[in-house]
C-alpha cells in the first residue's frame, strides 16, 4: 500500500511538472538559462579541480597518509577514521557536494564502514567560503563583515552536528576497518599506509588521470542537471501562485515566532535552492537584519533540497543512506540559527554593520573570485567537457583496436 501511494505520487509530481513546462515555457526557458548560467560560470569550474586533485589523492595514497595522522582527532570527536579530515576539509574548502563527493568514494574503496559513512556525510558536506563571503556576504548583503558572522556560525555548528553523530548508529556498528592500534611512529606508520594504497592500485598514471577527470565531469553535469532542475521548479511554484498557498499554511507559524509575513515566500524559495532565497530575503529591507541572518544560516544548514537531491544521487550508487544526512541538515538548520542570533547580539549588534562599506567589500578576494568566474568560467567549463568526451572517445577507439 505504502509503495503504491509513493507511485500515484510521484507520478502526479511528474505530471505536474510536465504540464507546467507546457503551459509556461517562457517563463520554464529563463529559469533553465539562469541555472545553465550558475552552473557553467561559477559551479563547474570552480568545483572541477577539487573533484580532480581529491580523486587523484585518493587514488596516490595521501588521504590514507592525512587520516593516519589526524586519527587521534577524528575517532574521539567524530567516531569516523581518520581519512575522514579529508572529506570534511574539502567539504568546507569547496563547498557543496564535495564532502559527500569524498565520503561516496571512501566508502566505495572500503576506507571506511557504512554507519562510518553516514556519520561523515552528516557533517562534511558544507558551504564554501568562497559562497559564504563572496555571493552571500559581498553579493547579496554588501558587507564582508557579515561574512565572518556567517562563516563561524554555519562552520562552527557543522562540527557541533557532527559531534552529536558521533551517536548515531552504536547498535549496527558491526563492520569494523583498519582498527588495529598502531605500535610505530605515527608518521611511519602514515607513509606505509601511503605506499600500500599507491601499490594496490594498479591502473597506469594515465589512466588515473583520465578516470580522475571523466569521473569528476560526470558529477558535476548531474550536479547541474539539478541545479537546473531546481531552477525551473521553483519559478513554476511562484508562476502558478503555489507559494502564495505554502505561505498562507505557514502563517501561524511565523506567526509564533514574531516573523514577518514577507519572509515567507523568500524562506520557502531557499528552502528549494539556497542563492534565490538568500537572494529574495537580502532584498527585504524592512525586515531586520538580525532575522535575515538566523533565516541566511538556516538555508546554509539544510543545503536546499536542491543539493539535498544531489547528494541523494551521489550516495544512490554506494550503500550509505540519505536519512542521516538529511537529519542532521534538520539540526543543523535549527541550531545555526540559534547560534547566529546570539552571535549577532553578542558581537555585531552594538557595532556599526553598516551599507556604507559596499565599495569597500568590492574589493573582497571571494567577490572577485566571482567576478573573475563569471567572465571565463563558461569557457572552462566548455573545454574541460570537451577533454572529458576526448578521454573516453580515445578510449573507446582503443577498445575497439584490440577487440579487432
Amino acid at each position: 500500500m505504502a509503495q503504491t501511494f509513493k507511485t500515484i505520487i510521484f507520478a502526479m509530481i511528474t505530471l505536474f511538472l510536465t504540464l507546467s513546462l507546457i503551459i509556461f515555457p517562457e517563463e520554464s526557458l529563463h529559469a533553465s538559462i539562469r541555472g545553465l548560467s550558475a552552473w557553467g560560470e561559477v559551479v563547474f569550474p570552480s568545483l572541477l579541480p577539487f573533484f580532480i586533485t581529491a580523486e587523484l589523492l585518493i587514488s596516490f595514497g595521501v588521504v590514507q597518509f592525512i587520516g593516519v595522522l589526524f586519527e587521534p582527532v577524528m575517532r574521539p570527536l567524530f567516531k569516523v577514521p581518520g581519512v575522514g579530515s579529508f572529506a570534511w576539509m574539502v567539504g568546507m574548502a569547496s563547498g557543496y557536494p564535495s564532502g559527500a563527493k569524498i565520503s561516496a568514494s571512501l566508502r566505495e574503496k572500503k576506507a571506511i564502514s557504512r554507519i562510518e559513512a553516514e556519520r561523515l556525510v552528516s557533517f562534511s558536506n558544507a558551504s564554501s567560503p568562497l559562497f559564504i563571503f563572496g555571493a552571500m556576504a559581498v553579493g547579496f548583503l554588501n558587507n564582508a563583515k557579515l561574512g565572518i558572522l556567517l562563516a563561524a556560525t554555519h562552520y562552527g555548528t557543522n562540527a557541533i552536528v557532527g559531534m552529536l553523530m558521533r551517536f548515531y548508529g552504536k547498535n549496527e556498528e558491526l563492520e569494523k576497518i583498519d582498527g588495529k592500534k598502531p605500535k610505530q611512529a605515527l608518521i611511519v606508520k602514515a607513509f606505509k599506509k601511503m605506499h600500500r594504497t599507491r601499490m594496490q592500485d594498479e591502473r597506469p598514471l594515465g589512466q588515473i588521470l583520465g578516470d580522475a577527470v571523466v569521473s569528476s565531469i560526470q558529477t558535476l553535469i548531474m550536479v547541474g542537471g539539478f541545479i537546473i532542475l531546481f531552477s525551473v521548479f521553483t519559478t513554476l511554484l511562484h508562476v502558478i501562485q503555489l507559494t502564495d498557498v505554502i505561505q498562507f499554511m505557514l502563517k501561524p507559524i511565523f506567526f509564533l515566532f514574531a516573523i514577518p509575513d514577507d519572509i515567507v515566500v523568500p524562506f520557502i524559495t531557499g528552502i528549494f535552492e539556497i542563492t534565490m532565497g538568500v537572494e529574495r530575503i537580502s532584498n527585504l529591507s524592512d525586515i531586520p537584519l538580525v532575522i535575515q541572518i538566523a533565516l541566511i544560516s538556516f538555508m546554509l544548514g539544510f543545503n536546499g533540497l536542491s543539493i539535498q537531491a544531489q547528494v541523494a544521487s551521489i550516495l544512490a550508487k554506494t550503500d550509505i543512506r540519505f536519512l542521516p544526512y538529511f537529519f542532521a541538515r534538520i539540526m543543523h538548520a535549527s541550531i545555526a540559527s540559534i547560534v547566529s542570533i546570539l552571535l549577532y547580539k553578542t558581537y555585531f549588534e552594538d557595532r556599526s554593520i553598516t551599507q556604507d562599506a559596499a565599495a569597500l567589500d568590492r574589493s573582497n578576494h571571494s567577490y572577485q573570485i566571482i567576478e573573475y568566474l563569471s567572465e571565463s568560467g563558461a569557457l572552462i567549463t566548455i573545454a574541460s567537457i570537451f577533454a572529458a568526451i576526448c578521454i573516453v572517445l580515445n578510449r573507446l577507439m582503443r577498445t575497439t583496436h584490440h577487440k579487432i
